[in-house]
């Protein structure tokens, strides 16, 4: 019975359920974001926003269109809502890089700078 609570209390587990919960949450609100961007696609073409009903050489390819429709929108929504503010925090929050060469000083080169800082001092 430990090994279970230990299971269930471990950290991941806790992340993952929220991350779980937050995920469906954000999805509710991209799909209803989707519908009203479709219904205005609607208003502008003068139809329905359901393409469902398009017909190429008999072929019905609007059940398609729309949910390729649908995917760009969403697809917008989490990578200008989610992705790009994420990459700038991160990039505002990430620590300098030490260039690595000069990270590599040799023991000659540190001697010889001590050598002229001490002619310098001693002029």
């Amino acid at each position: 019975m430990a090994g279970f609570k230990d299971f269930l209390m471990r950290g991941n587990l806790v992340d993952v359920a929220v991350a779980f919960i937050i995920g469906a949450a954000f999805g509710t609100v991209t799909t209803s974001f989707t519908k009203l961007v479709m219904d205005v696609i609607g208003k502008v073409i003068g139809g329905q926003p359901d393409f469902s009903a398009v017909n190429v050489a008999g072929v019905n390819i609007g059940v398609f269109i729309t949910a390729l429709i649908s995917f760009v929108i969403t697809a917008a929504v989490v990578y200008f809502g989610v992705v790009k503010p994420y990459e700038g925090l991160r990039k505002r929050l990430q620590k300098p890089v030490i260039d690595e060469a000069e990270a590599t000083v040799t023991s000659e080169e540190l001697l010889a700078e001590i050598r002229d800082l001490l002619k310098a001092q001693s002029k």
